[in-house]
């Protein structure tokens, strides 16, 4: 297995193929749904009006699943999951584990937690996965106190 590079920072890693299949697929909804809303002459005002509220609440929630990614600078990692933002520093980053059937990536951290990185998830891109996987791993170990993980 060929040595992992450290990638120039800062450096995002966010799961590309999979925003874009959300996205793609939540504007296209919000569009048909709104669309059939306006062609159906039977509805009120208020009924239509429910529909596109209903698609866009469809549309934002996709938008939050399409938001995760990792953010790594000079002083640390940024992690965004779907509702959450965490800011890490290199030195609380022991892990970086991307394990054979894990949905994510896992930190393990110096507090003893560990915290999930859904930002990079191999789903569709399973090698950009495990390579984006190896270079958080080697930007951690060698900007912090990071053990090489499995």
């Amino acid at each position: 297995m060929p040595e992992p590079t450290t990638p120039a920072l800062p450096v995002t890693f966010r799961p590309g193929r999979t925003r874009a299949v959300l996205l793609t697929v939540g504007i296209a909804m919000f569009a048909t749904v709104t669309v059939v809303a306006m062609m159906l002459e039977r509805l009120g005002p208020g009924e239509r009006a429910s529909f596109v509220l209903t698609a866009a609440l469809f549309l934002g929630v996709l938008v939050l699943l399409s938001r995760p990614k990792v953010v790594a600078d000079d002083e640390g990692v940024t992690v965004v999951n779907i509702t959450r933002t965490r800011r890490l520093a290199w030195a609380e980053i022991l892990r970086v584990n991307l394990r054979s059937g894990d949905p994510w990536v896992f930190l393990d951290l110096s507090d003893g937690t560990s915290l999930p990185v859904l930002g990079i998830q191999p789903g569709i891109a399973r090698e950009a996965a495990v390579r984006d996987a190896r270079a958080l791993r080697a930007l951690a170990e060698s900007r912090g106190t990071g053990t090489e993980g499995t």
